[in-house]
């Protein structure tokens, strides 16, 4: 007979009568007068085991178990009593009589209770194994692996081939920083681990395979933030022979079969935004349709005020002033405290902003003598009723303005409209409406220039093909040249993005003209794509999702360390593991390294 006849958390009321063989954990044991009661916990959830004395051995067993010891459990499913059941678990009308018990393996103490929702982040992921056996990680998990089903269902319906790409390619260092691996036969001689599957599908293409994808983990040695790993996992994919349209509505087909097959959810209609909208309108390129506060552009109205802040970004080159309705911000009661104010101001220099002016709309009737502000004198009434009208405002609201560089403005103000609607006080105000809120975002600038380099660079990457009829505009004004780049969104997050691509070398070398690579360093680094686009490449275009992203936004997780079974620090470490760790001196020799930190190599 097999260990085990059924799943723990699928143990229910069908069963009733039946003996069932259960193998899992103690999630906890309980000793009522007599009887011990143990919830038996496997991947599918738990169910209740009751151990009577009258079964002297068994109960023996049971009367010495722990939490986390490994077990088997043979016994009688019955019903629970009448007024014992519990409707928040699939097996909570019935409870496991058992005949018989077996410890498989006992536990050690555990550095931490499974139900502490309170844990650091350190101690989970020290104990990585404890923590991925919680519910809650589990669940996670579960639905990760659900998700990358139900793509690979989706994609395989549509006549997509899945191919591997090689992990072990050449440095083409044009974005994040490569993950580097030196090579043993090849002194001096390096490889790169993927950023993206990204010159290898385009070959794909060129080879004739039609439509590609792939779910593959990605590298990028990239400074850490919150929500970024070193090594993360890609859902990568290319058609040929397909419009921009065409391939957005079929990957829009694809979002929305997943969410609804793993969740339930109708996504519904996915409005479609250029790129110069969703900045104007929203200061982001992934706007938060959740939150409904959007920025009334006031530049133009600045250009001769006394106040030097506003009319100096109105009249420098790449300067925008902005303002932001907070309807019932000024309230006397239930608007904006003035500590929530300067909070708010300081939040903003976090990105570049010097402060944050504001002015408070106390009486609309009174014109400027109904506002509460001490920039209002250096403003002139025309405009003045220029922002009122513009902004449509209301007693009782609160403006806020951002004015300096273009990029500055539109990451302040952008995060403070999150900041805002997400807050307390935007939820109790109908600011934020909570649901799926997914876009599309297209029309992408080709090009953004670099200040410190003084060049321009690929605001996708290099192989992005231009719209139709923008190719000369690229090496003659690039700033005007627009891209046929899209990014799907959804609730403020990018969940993928991709293009059309070039699939002729003469508009890709005219590309590497306009990003200052010569041809000899487009030859270095990508010559084996440019020559592949020589012999009959055919019109080809896709997108990557991100796969963490896309479980991250389902599961309502606060990180997507959360979804990843064993991930890395912010500080790009694996604590279970010790990785990255020294290696010996015999290693490093062998692949021709020498460490430049003295201290480094005494302690090797």
């Amino acid at each position: 007979m097999s260990m085990r006849s059924h799943y723990c958390g699928l143990v229910t009321e069908a069963l009733l009568g039946q003996t069932v063989s259960l193998c899992g954990w103690v999630n906890r044991r309980r000793d009522h007068g007599g009887v011990i009661f143990v919830d038996l916990r496997d991947r599918e959830g738990y169910v209740q085991v009751v151990c009577d004395p009258d079964r002297a051995e068994m109960f023996k067993v049971s009367e010495g178990l722990r939490n986390e010891f490994c077990v088997q459990v043979k016994g009688l499913v019955r019903a629970r009593p009448e007024g014992t059941t519990n409707d928040s678990l699939k097996s909570g009308k019935v409870e496991v009589l058992c005949h018989e018990m077996i410890v498989l393996n006992p536990s050690v103490t555990p550095p931490f209770q499974l139900d502490d929702d309170n844990l650091s982040e350190t101690t989970r992921l020290t104990h990585r194994v404890l923590d991925l056996r919680r519910p809650y990680m589990q669940n996670n998990l579960m639905l990760r692996y659900r998700v990358s089903m139900e793509v690979r269902k989706f994609l395989d319906a549509n006549g997509f081939i899945d191919i591997e790409t090689p992990m072990l390619g050449k440095s083409t260092p044009e974005g994040a920083r490569d993950y580097l691996v030196p090579s043993r036969v090849h002194d001096g001689h390096f490889f790169a681990l993927p950023q993206s599957p990204q010159l290898f599908k385009q070959l794909l293409m060129v080879a004739g395979y039609d439509r590609y994808y792939q779910i593959t983990k990605c590298f990028r040695d990239e400074d850490l933030r919150a929500d970024r790993q070193p090594e993360f996992t890609q859902i990568d994919i290319e058609t040929s022979f397909l419009t921009e349209e065409e391939i957005r509505d079929m990957f829009q087909g694809m979002i929305k079969t997943v969410f609804k097959n793993t969740m339930s959810v109708d996504l519904g209609e996915f409005p479609v935004m250029a790129y110069s909208e969703a900045m104007q309108r929203y200061g982001s390129d992934k706007p938060d349709l959740r939150v409904k506060l959007e920025f009334t552009e006031v530049t133009d109205v600045m250009t001769d005020v006394d106040f030097k802040v506003f009319a100096g970004a109105a009249t420098m080159k790449g300067g925008r002033v902005v303002a932001l309705r907070v309807p019932g911000g000024a309230r006397e009661a239930g608007g904006l405290t003035r500590s929530e104010i300067d909070a708010y101001t300081e939040f903003v220099k976090i990105y570049g902003a010097k402060g944050l002016a504001y002015i408070k709309v106390n009486e609309l009737a009174k014109g400027r003598d109904g506002l509460q502000s001490p920039i209002v004198k250096n403003i002139h009434d025309k405009a003045i009723a220029e922002v009122l009208t513009r902004t449509g405002a209301q007693d009782g609201d609160l403006i806020f303005f951002g004015a300096d560089k273009v990029k500055i403005v539109n990451d302040a103000i952008g995060a403070l409209r999150i900041k805002i609607g997400h807050s307390e006080f935007g939820k109790k105000n109908g600011l934020f409406e909570a649901g799926w809120r997914p876009m599309w975002v297209v029309d992408f600038p080709m090009f953004e220039f670099d200040d410190e380099a003084q060049r321009y660079t690929a605001t996708h990457h290099p192989f992005t093909a231009p719209k139709d009829g923008h190719e000369d505009w690229m090496v003659n004004a690039p700033e005007k040249c627009i891209s046929k780049g899209y990014d799907m969104v959804l609730n403020g997050w990018e969940m993928g993005g991709g293009s059309v691509r070039i699939h002729r070398a003469d508009v890709q070398q005219k590309v590497f003209d306009a990003l200052k690579i010569t041809p000899e360093e487009a030859q270095d680094k990508f010559g084996f794509l440019l020559d592949a686009l020589q012999y009959g490449a055919p019109p080809h275009g896709g997108l990557a999702f991100g796969l963490d992203r896309i479980v991250t936004l389902m599961t309502g997780a606060e990180s997507i360390r959360d979804v990843i079974a064993f991930p890395k620090t912010q500080r790009a470490q694996d604590l279970l593991t010790q990785a990255p760790s020294m290696v010996d001196e015999k290693q490093l020799r062998e692949l021709h390294i020498k460490l430049r930190n003295v201290d480094l190599q005494k302690a090797t």
